[in-house]
């Protein structure tokens, strides 16, 4: 029996097969996404502010997570670097993080250790540990304290 239409051409083939791959990695980024913690949470607070501290280096960024020690420290930070300038044309080292330990402080108070991966251009490639301490204030969690570790 023959089909009174066309078959694809393998161009059309193709272009259906490298559709349905976009929609994968669409579906497979949709899904890392969900796995994340939410801002309202003392972990999704303390993950943002990693990511804008140290990840993303915009400490302006970061400060809207902190509150009490952790905003001072980073006041001190944009008083230390005032006048460089950080732009396209800056080598920026490449940041990977894993959660490595969390412990619960009362309800209040959770604190999280961080090891952070950074690669730098023509450089070795080498760890850091963040401790970084989050309570629940009245508008939600905030970074109160943060500490490195080499």
């Amino acid at each position: 029996m023959r089909s009174s239409g066309k078959s694809p051409s393998c161009g059309e083939r193709g272009t259906r097969y490298v559709g349905r791959l976009i929609m994968a990695a669409l579906v497979l980024v949709e899904l890392a996404a969900g796995c994340r913690p939410g801002s309202d949470t003392a972990e999704g607070t303390a993950e943002r502010f990693v990511d804008a501290h140290y990840v993303e280096i915009n400490l302006v960024a970061a400060k809207a997570f902190c509150v009490g020690p952790a905003l001072a420290k980073l006041e001190d930070e944009e008083r230390l670097i005032a006048g460089q300038a950080i732009d396209e044309a800056t080598r920026k080292p490449r940041i990977a993080y894993t959660l490595l330990q969390k412990r619960e402080e009362g309800t209040d108070r959770v604190s999280f250790l961080f090891e952070g991966t950074i690669r730098v251009e023509d450089a070795d490639t080498f760890t850091r540990k963040w401790m970084v301490t989050t309570r629940r204030e009245e508008g939600g969690w905030r970074v109160s304290n943060y500490t490195d570790y080499e």
